[in-house]
Order: C-alpha cells, then structure tokens, then sequence
C-alpha cells in the first residue's frame, strides 16, 4: 500500500504551518515561563513525537483507522471514565491521569480526535438516512455519553469544542434544513433562558467559577473580580503595540513580568505573543491557523469519499473553533474558558492530539481526487 501512493500528493505545505506554530510557540513558552527549560524540553519532545506520529499515520490508509473507530471510541470513553475516578485534581478539575509507562495524560484531548474518528464512520455510515429520527437520536446518544463526562470533569469549555465539530460534521453528512432551522428555533430561547436562569445560580451543571466567568461576561459591571485575568490579558496585547517589547524582555512595564497574568504559558499564550511580538506576531499566528484550516477544507473537497470528508471537516472544525475561543479570550470577546491554542500552548496530551488529527488529513491528501 505503501508504494501506491502518489508522494507528490503529500501536503507539505500543512506539516510546514504546523512546524512553524510550534517553532513559535516554543519560543513564547520559554519567554512566558522563564526560561524554564524542563517545559520547554518536554514541549519539544512532544513536537517529535507528534511529527513521528502524523507522519506513521499519514502513511496507514484512513479507511483502516476508522475501521478501528469502535474500539477507539470505547478507549476513549474508558479513559474519560477513569479520569473521573482516579483523576489528578489540579484547581478544582480533574481531566488528568497517569497511564504505566506513557505518564500523565489528559484524556479529553484525545478524545477530541477520537469522536472525529468515530463520526467519520458512523456519519459516513448512515449519511443517506441522515434526517432519520432513529439516525439522529443514535447519534446523540453515541456522542451526548462522552460529552457529559468531559463535562462532569468539570470541563465546559472542551465539552463545547467536541460538540461544535461534531455539529458541523453532521452539517457535512447532509442534514436537511428543517433539521438545522429546528435545532436553531430550540437553542435561541434555550440561550436566553440560560443566562436569565445563570443569575439565580440555577444551572446545576455549572460549577460557580464557571457560573462567574459567564456572568462577568454579560455583566462586567458588577463582576469586574471575575474579568481580572482577560482585563490583564487586553492590556498586555495593547502595550506590544505594532512590532512588541521582543522576547525574554527584562521590561518592568510589562504585564507578564509583573506576573499579572496566569497560565500564560497555556490558557493565556495569546497574551503573551502579543505583548512580546505586538500586532505582526499576533497577525503572523492567526495567519498560519487559517491556512491550516484552509488546506483542511481543501482535503475535505479533494477527499475521494465521505468518510475522508468528514474526518478533514473535522479536524478544520476542531481547530478553527478552538482557535478562535482561545484568542476570543485573551481579547475579552469570549468568556474565560480554559482552552489552549493548538500547536502553539504548553502541553503535551494537546500537542500530540491535534498531530493525530493532522496525520489523518495528510493521508486523505494521499489519497484525493485527481484535478481534472
């Protein structure tokens, strides 16, 4: 199989972009962390590994992996089953678990990639019965069950992420209108409903730091407390100004030196490109994201089935959404959510994941449609 590809298909272009997020990324670590080397080693291990890993899957047909998508999506659900049980607590979450020989993961990252996976087949599967009841309310079953684990975590923000790609997978497999104008007609109040329902502490599945990062949100009035980290972060991206105060700065005027930032080096790392390489560095980041979920979508065009179609929208969804939430907070337009930027935030289970992904799409590439 091997020898049957056309190597000039290989889409070098998206491991390039990739490459050079993390190239980025490692610089802004070991800037935002102080020249901590041990993150910065084990961030750079992790790029390895994540390379070695999209390159072997970007050799092993698709079709096999998603003939594994059962058992994929029952390890995935295992995991984030234990994770609830004998997960490590850090900060009033427990998403974390150490494995014998691998170390800690986080199991929801992977999960992520797994339920892209696990739609592909099922989606694919079913896409002419797509508008059937039976079809759709199976599917909400099959992926609702591990959403609501990674939600017990407590983990909102990637319970969001998961359903999002899973929305817009299930867009691609064809859904009738009706469908989509439905849903909308439901959620809109829901929305409203929501919030109103957030202001007497009635939504039982939020806890209340989660609560109050929406509230602030809504109303940054009269929870400014809550806003103190994305007011930080708006200030620092404001003061690198055009070109930044350059990395590894000894600047006493500078948000992340005075240590008025947290989890710069993973939740907030948006902060930190912008007050360090100002407004070309941040538009240089976001520039190499959308060509990244660009060549997604064109994959997804050139992909020669369904199946590699909805695996390449899946992954654009994924990061397009991600993406966008992470740099919304850091700006103040999204409330604070807990979400890394992919390829470019300290942490190695994120790193290795989004590589997963990234060497599924580059064997849909191996495989597209001839242009004609």
């Amino acid at each position: 199989m091997l020898f049957d590809y056309d190597f000039r298909k290989f889409n070098f272009r998206l491991l390039l972009y990739t490459v050079a997020l993390n190239i980025i990324g490692i610089l802004v670590i070991r800037s935002a962390t102080n020249q901590d080397m041990s993150m910065v080693g084990k961030q750079i291990a992790g790029v390895i590994v994540g390379i070695a890993l999209a390159a072997a899957l970007s050799l092993i047909p698709y079709q096999k992996i998603v003939g594994f998508s059962g058992s994929i999506y029952l390890v995935c659900t295992a995991l984030l089953i234990a994770v609830l049980f004998a997960g490590r607590n850090v900060n009033g979450a427990t998403r974390w678990i150490r494995l014998p020989v691998v170390g800690q993961v986080q199991p929801s990252e992977f999960a992520k990639i797994g339920l892209i996976i696990f739609g592909a087949w099922y989606l694919g599967k079913f896409a002419e019965r797509i508008d059937e009841v039976k079809i759709l309310a199976a599917a909400a079953a099959l992926f609702g069950f591990p959403v609501v684990l990674v939600l017990a975590e407590p983990n909102l923000s990637t319970s969001l992420v998961i359903i999002f790609t899973l929305v817009c997978m299930i867009f691609i497999a064809g859904i009738s209108f009706k469908w989509i104008g439905g849903a909308l007609a439901v959620l809109l109040p829901c929305g409203g409903l929501f919030i109103y329902l957030l202001k007497f502490d009635m939504v039982p599945f939020l806890q209340d730091y989660q609560a109050r990062r929406i509230l602030a949100w809504v109303d940054p009035a009269n929870y400014a407390d809550a806003n103190y980290q994305q007011d930080n972060s708006i200030m620092a991206i404001g003061s690198g100004l055009l070109r930044g105060k350059g990395l590894n700065n000894n600047t006493l005027a500078s948000v992340k030196n005075g240590n008025f930032l947290s989890e710069e080096q993973t939740d907030f790392i948006f902060a930190v490109i912008g007050e360090e390489l100002g407004f070309i560095g941040c538009v240089i980041v976001i520039t190499l994201f959308a060509a990244i979920v660009f060549e997604c979508l064109c994959m997804a065009n050139q992909a020669k089935d369904m199946t590699g179609r909805l695996l390449c929208t899946g992954m654009a969804a994924l990061l397009a959404f991600q993406t966008f939430s992470n740099i919304a907070v850091a700006t103040g337009i999204f409330p604070n959510t807990g979400l890394p930027l992919p390829f470019v935030s300290y942490g190695v289970s994120s790193l290795i994941s989004m590589y997963l992904g990234i060497g599924i799409v580059l064997n849909v590439a191996l495989q597209r449609k001839n242009k004609h």
